[in-house]
């Protein structure tokens, strides 16, 4: 009598401490996009560096989402052809894109027709209707947050057409240069200085995280031999550096003393993520966020709540940051980083539970 022998599955690797790690990403991202420093100039230097160190805290949040999508990815390629990956990821996220695109002009629009036909001020211009659609579509596209989910598909379109030379470290170099070229070019301003038009300034960061899981095992022994308090001192130090570029760039009255891509954030970066790799269990954020199923859904949602709702909750307030102390504005920025979050986080998990669920990338 012959024994049938079954084959047993692969046991799937776990990652869910990546989903904390991205929780916590998010938080970064809601928080630096409500913040109400922007466009506030200070001429005391303490001031300046009381702005530059709140805008910086969580400023590792763009490029961490990046090196955790980079980390999946390479999850992805061993389950899915790259031509099945990129059509799953097109499907799961143009259309929530385009749709929260499309709430948030229709918003934008109908304000501007409110104000339009309120008031009957003679310095009041008639709206512009194609300035006012087409022109603002793309606008937003290109240069508002929205813009990183087209160039996140981009940076993932780029490592699919170089798959083969995906794991040479030549690759990773070049792509490397790309990234330091735009750390460079915020002292220059040889091309826009805005990160959200950074086009080729991100993908090193994906490649990154797909060398990292390749490792991962090589990374876990090397974190595994350092402790928690160095890479918290390095950190410390990391941030400080961080800052202290982002004031030196305001004394240079430069465009963008906040870029993620300046070349301290970018190490600083690097320094959080290896502390959040290390934590590594943190079971409570997933359990309170849920940032798998939360996560995309409050980056779409976010910066409607900012630019729509989060004004008229404050108005009432009538509360001037320009006539606040530096001190004063971070306190602020506090309190609408959470009305921010809160908002968004509970109309994502509300939409979860309807029909609509796909707009938040949720199936």
């Amino acid at each position: 009598m012959t024994q049938t022998i079954i084959p047993q599955e692969k046991p799937k690797k776990n990652f869910d401490f990546i989903d904390s790690i991205r929780g916590i990403a998010m938080l970064g991202i809601v928080l630096e996009h409500s913040s109400a420093f922007w466009l506030l100039k200070y001429e005391s230097y303490n001031d300046k560096l009381i702005q530059a160190g709140y805008m910086t805290v969580f400023k590792f949040a763009t490029i961490t989402f990046f090196l955790i999508s980079g980390f999946l990815i390479n999850h992805k390629f061993t389950e899915y052809t790259p031509i099945q990956y990129l059509k799953n990821r097109f499907k799961n996220t143009i259309g929530p894109w385009l749709f929260w695109i499309f709430i948030y002009l229709t918003l934008l629009i109908g304000h501007q027709v409110f104000i339009t036909l309120k008031t009957t001020a003679p310095h009041i211009s008639p709206i512009n209707w194609y300035d006012s659609t087409v022109g603002m579509f793309f606008l937003v596209i290109f240069h508002s947050n929205y813009w990183f989910i087209l160039n996140f598909l981009i940076c993932i379109a780029i490592l699919l057409l170089f798959k083969k030379y995906i794991y040479k470290w030549e690759f990773g170099f070049i792509l490397a240069l790309f990234s330091l070229f735009y750390s460079v070019n915020l002292y220059y301003g040889w091309l826009p200085l805005e990160h959200t038009t950074a086009l080729f300034g991100f993908v090193f960061y994906l490649w990154l995280g797909i060398i990292l899981n390749k490792h991962f095992d090589r990374v876990k022994a090397i974190l595994g031999n350092i402790s928690f308090g160095t890479i918290i001192i390095v950190n410390i130090v990391l941030f400080a550096l961080a800052t202290l570029e982002s004031v030196h760039l305001m004394d240079l009255n430069l465009k963008d003393p906040f870029n993620t891509l300046r070349i301290t954030n970018i190490i600083y970066s690097f320094g959080i993520f290896a502390l959040l790799l290390k934590i590594k269990d943190m079971k409570n954020v997933q359990k309170i966020l849920n940032p798998r199923h939360t996560t995309f859904g409050i980056y779409l949602l976010h910066l409607i709540i900012i630019d729509h709702l989060l004004i008229e909750v404050l108005r009432p307030l009538k509360l001037d940051v320009n006539t606040m102390s530096a001190f004063g504005v971070v306190g602020y920025s506090i309190i609408r980083f959470v009305i921010t979050y809160v908002i968004t986080l509970l109309l994502v998990k509300l939409i979860a539970r309807t029909k609509f669920k796909w707009s938040i990338g949720s199936r």
